[in-house]
């Protein structure tokens, strides 16, 4: 596996282990808005796309037709894991892709299921993506920023950090 699957792999496996990402786009007024969204695929296909489950009446759909530019940003602090893909949103009308992805979870907010008429199924297609990964424990990094702090140099190595172009 070359060294971009590599990285494009850990990408995903960062994203897959985070409940909860933050999806930001653009209202018309051009302020930044952001709600929090459950990643629906658990795993990367091919095209680096990123699914959700959104209702098809709400600011997401409305804001992301006339500007589909977005970021999802994930933060998993238990383990120490920071994500942040850009990328273009689109609504897509794929009902086997919808009734593939449905899961429980869902149907709290759709409970008619993968037909329910107001489940819109986006699709952020990756374009660009960072990630930080801290490898050390707590003690550890603690040690590292109390060295920082005495000699006055940043820490070093307190993360794996990647930018990514898919």
């Amino acid at each position: 596996m070359s060294t971009a699957n590599n990285d494009h792999a850990k990408l995903f496996d960062l994203i897959k282990d985070t409940r909860f990402g933050m999806l930001t786009h653009r209202h018309g007024d051009g302020m930044l808005h952001s709600h929090p969204l459950t990643t629906q695929n658990k795993s990367m296909d091919e095209g680096a796309t990123l699914y959700f489950f959104i209702p098809k009446n709400g600011d997401i759909a409305r804001h992301t037709v006339s500007d589909p530019v977005v970021n999802v940003s994930y933060a998993n602090t238990d383990a120490d894991s920071y994500v942040s893909v850009s990328g273009r949103a689109s609504l897509l009308e794929d009902q086997a892709k919808k009734e593939q992805l449905f899961n429980t979870a869902a149907k709290a907010w759709f409970p008619d299921g993968p037909n329910d008429p107001n489940m819109g199924l986006l699709a952020v297609h990756i374009e660009e993506a960072e990630f930080w990964d801290v490898k050390d424990s707590k003690m550890v990094q603690i040690f590292k920023m109390m060295a920082s702090a005495v000699t006055g140099n940043p820490p070093k190595d307190m993360s794996e950090h990647k930018k990514l172009d898919m």
